[in-house]
């Protein structure tokens, strides 16, 4: 019988323990934090910056809301969330891994924000977040580094408020065909390059790449997350599904 979560025991191409993963996974994202922006930059061409502004654009969050981003640590939906709403809505990033919310903090040092957004260190799949508590949820490339997705789709239903949304905007195994064996080649052989060249840290990279090839495709994600609790649950491929949007309610 298969796993439950299946992506438990992968770390990238490599068969592990789930219990080995989670520190597995925080000893990448400690390693990358320093250049993760650039390499963000380079290994998309600019790309992840338009599927963010698609992300928090189909969002649409609103003054008052609570909004929390998990596995945003250096930010990025954080600061789209609060231009947005004009510094009126009460923004949370929740990350596992300290470096990575360093470089957040210090994003916002650089943009001129000293409040505003509050920061957590915590697990996706065990969320220090009340109940209820939450309007808005999102999770942007960060999904397919949480060992147990049920887990973490499971937390995110418990922490929106009935009436709330939950976004995931993440790279997928399930392009095009017409794009999908350039596109697999560039992953597996041309972003470990970039990751050596660049953050000096070609292991890293190449687990990055590998693990869009193990993270569920399209209808997989949406079946996990109507599991989970959501409903009319949607998503939207973004560059021929190099990216994919994915959303749904909790009722």
């Amino acid at each position: 019988m298969s796993s439950p979560n299946p992506e438990a025991e992968w770390f990238g191409f490599r068969h592990v323990q789930a219990q080995e993963k989670t520190g597995l996974v925080h000893n990448v994202f400690a390693s990358v934090a320093g250049r993760y922006d650039l390499m963000n930059d380079l290994m998309s061409g600019g790309l992840h910056r338009l599927w963010k502004d698609r992300l928090v654009s189909m969002m649409n969050p609103k003054p008052g809301q609570t909004l929390l981003d998990v596995a945003g640590g250096t930010g990025d939906i954080a600061l789209r969330l609060y231009k947005k709403t004009k510094g009126k809505a009460a923004i949370t990033v929740c990350d596992i891994n300290p470096a990575m919310i360093e470089q957040g903090r210090a994003k916002m040092i650089d943009q001129g924000l000293l409040s505003g957004i509050t920061w957590v260190t915590g697990n996706a799949e065990d969320l220090p977040i009340a109940s209820r508590s939450v309007d808005l949820y999102s999770i942007a490339f960060g999904l397919r580094n949480v060992t147990h997705i049920d887990k973490a789709l499971s937390e995110a239903v418990r922490v929106l408020k009935p009436g709330g949304r939950f976004f995931c905007l993440e790279f997928s195994p399930g392009v095009a065909n017409q794009i999908k064996p350039l596109y697999d080649r560039y992953c597996l052989s041309i972003l470990p390059l970039l990751g050596q060249w660049v953050a000096q840290d070609r292991d890293s990279y190449q687990y990055l790449a590998e693990s869009i090839q193990k993270f569920p495709l399209q209808v997989q994600l949406g079946n996990r997350m109507e599991k989970a609790g959501l409903s009319k649950v949607q998503w939207l491929n973004l560059t021929g599904g190099i990216a994919v949007l994915h959303w749904g309610w909790k009722i």
